[in-house]
């Protein structure tokens, strides 16, 4: 469903942030994205839907080079989820008008239903959410484009244990719709949890399989952003 092929970033100050890097996205299943700080995972959920263009390699979707593709249209095909909720003034109605403006409150609440909230918050001041709140709402305006593939970048890392498990668990049911998710974490615990496969990058690269079995039993901790 969506493919990184030999993708290389570098930044404008010449760094080099990607290094040839493979993975594939497939429908129905969550990838997990792990690594040490600086590995590039961010960096490449950031490819992922052409908020940052590739210096080499190529993305596709469906087999399309999505740098062929119109990027608003790829970002409703391709949704992202942000570390930190990004919530807007209002309410949690008009946050998920910004997804699709003529929705009626039927299906606002629908799809906060799918993201486990109780479709009275759509009156509730966006202000006013829960960090766990907040996410799901950012997960449901998301999800109100109607995306194939959701890009989730750390998204539990500013949640509690309670409220991030009920996130993994949400990402596993949306998997089971038929969603392809790509999850990045710091957490090896959490990666063996939810992951259908793991790829481990390091140095902007995927890992070797002796460096990514190292990592992953390097213990059930998180490391810092």
């Amino acid at each position: 469903m969506l493919g990184f092929e030999a993708v290389h970033v570098t930044s404008d100050d010449g760094a080099t942030l990607l290094r040839g890097v493979d993975v594939t996205v497939c429908p129905g299943r969550v990838t997990v994205l792990a690594g040490p700080s600086g590995a590039g995972k961010s960096t490449l959920l950031r490819v992922g839907n052409r908020l940052e263009v590739p210096s080499g390699g190529v993305v596709r979707f469906h087999g399309t080079d999505t740098g062929t593709l119109d990027p608003r249209e790829l970002r409703r095909r391709v949704g992202m989820v942000f570390q930190k909720p990004v919530v807007f003034g209002g309410t949690v109605r008009d946050n998920l008008r910004v997804a699709d403006a003529d929705a009626d409150d039927a299906a606002l609440g629908a799809e906060l239903e799918r993201a486990g909230l109780d479709p009275a918050l759509l009156d509730r001041v966006a202000d006013d959410l829960s960090g766990g709140e907040a996410q799901r709402v950012c997960i449901a305006r998301a999800l109100l484009t109607r995306p194939e593939v959701l890009l989730m970048d750390e998204p539990t890392s500013a949640l509690d244990p309670e409220n991030r498990r009920g996130i993994e668990v949400l990402g596993r049911e949306l998997a089971a719709e038929g969603l392809g998710i790509l999850w990045v974490t710091h957490d090896l615990a959490q990666a063996r949890r939810l992951g259908d496969e793991v790829v481990v990058l390091v140095d902007g690269r995927n890992a070797d399989p002796d460096e990514a079995a190292r990592y992953l039993a390097s213990g059930d901790r998180k490391d810092e952003p």
